[in-house]
């Protein structure tokens, strides 16, 4: 995807190593081109506009044969384009979030509404007591089970239509909602295959380490027992922490790549696991695992303090009671008692709201992750019409 084309009047800031230079207008960055102080590989945005491209996307400036030929110039290697700090990746996530918040709430509730619907239902219409069948609870199940689905059937597009909207906000592109999910839309088969297999090992893997919980809890009066449930979870959360690296940017192959199902696998492992001559935090690996962890944090604290109120009671009870039994037949009747939460679905649906920060921070650290880090050369433009060094 390139920069729209916006007119020859636009006036465009050029970025070398830190510094910014301009604004330029079109025939002034063609002067630059022409004398070969302007590379495609220099960063560049519109002069109105926040969020860097390259050179190369701007519109009429370089073509297909120009950028071969700049390729081929070994007396002007291409420029470093300096990679964001992390502070920077997540700045410039809330900056896209807050420029397109409309399109992105318009994709969350595509998975939103349909969940609300079944929550509500479920809530609100209560099974009758009576032997006979009420017809009124089967179509409140049956309604509730289809929004449920419904919401189900549509998180594909939502991941989908969150990469094509990011990556066009970011390179400066026009964008509207209803073609976002036109694309979207092509990408439903892929994604929805691999979100079956990566939710699925996921799942498993959590099922994994419950079994082997269990297994120490019944066996914690054997020695040997409690080794072997040891060794087994450490075995499961390597496996995790491994299929994790694997699959960290299977989104950004599989949509904005266009790359296949086991393509976008194999090509998300190798980028996660490059950049090992970069220090440590300036890695994907690590970045994107800092991304996750930030947002796990945001979801726990948001679910804690929907219910709060409810576990606080849980616990004083815990230390109160000593039957089990007892205990549980207590919380049960607690949580009939509450009845519906509204502080814990507001705070549900705030979540929700939210959750495209994580497709745009990773979508941010896919784009920087992809930019080639040749060796670091003096800055080839200087501010002014017209005016450039060496």
């Amino acid at each position: 995807m390139m920069l729209d084309d916006q007119g020859v009047n636009d006036e465009w800031i050029v970025r070398v190593q830190g510094a910014e230079y301009g604004p330029a207008n079109i025939e002034t960055l063609r002067e630059w081109k022409a004398e070969g102080r302007l590379l495609p590989s220099n960063e560049a945005r519109r002069a109105d506009v926040d969020l860097w491209a390259t050179a190369a996307e701007i519109p009429g400036l370089f073509d297909v044969g120009a950028l071969a030929a700049s390729a081929r110039r070994l007396t002007q290697p291409p420029l470093q384009i300096p990679r964001r700090s992390f502070t920077q990746i997540l700045t410039e996530t809330l900056q896209i979030y807050r420029k397109g918040f409309f399109q992105f709430l318009g994709l969350t509730l595509l998975v939103l509404l349909p969940s609300i619907c079944s929550q509500l239902t479920t809530a609100f219409v209560k099974p009758s007591q009576a032997s006979n069948v009420d017809m009124v609870s089967v179509l409140a199940a049956g309604f509730a089970f289809l929004m449920f689905i419904l919401s189900i059937v549509m998180w594909p597009v939502y991941i989908a239509g969150i990469q094509i909207l990011t990556a066009d906000i970011v390179r400066g592109n026009r964008f509207n909602l209803v073609a976002v999910l036109n694309e979207a839309v092509r990408f439903w088969p892929r994604v929805a295959a691999l979100c079956i297999f990566v939710y699925g090992v996921f799942f498993l893997l959590m099922v994994f380490g419950l079994a082997i919980a269990a297994m120490a809890l019944a066996g914690s009066s054997s020695v040997l027992l409690v080794l072997v449930a040891m060794a087994l979870l450490i075995l499961q959360v390597w496996m995790f922490g491994r299929f994790f690296v694997n699959v960290l940017f299977w989104q950004q192959f599989t949509v904005l790549e266009n790359a296949g199902f086991i393509d976008s696998l194999r090509e998300s492992r190798d980028l996660a696991r490059s950049g090992r001559n970069l220090p440590w935090i300036q890695r994907p690996l690590w970045r994107g695992a800092l991304i996750a962890s930030i947002w796990f944090v945001v979801v726990l604290a948001i679910t804690l303090g929907a219910q709060w109120g409810t576990l606080h009671q849980y616990l004083n009870q815990l230390l109160t009671t000593q039957d089990p039994q007892a205990l549980l037949q207590q919380m049960t009747e607690a949580q009939k008692a509450s009845g519906f939460n509204i502080a814990a679905f507001a705070l549900s649906v705030v979540e929700k709201v939210l959750q495209p920060l994580v497709g745009i921070a990773f979508v941010v650290l896919y784009l920087d992750s992809k930019l080639e880090s040749p060796p670091d050369v003096e800055p080839i433009v200087r501010a002014g019409q017209g005016d450039a060094v060496r």
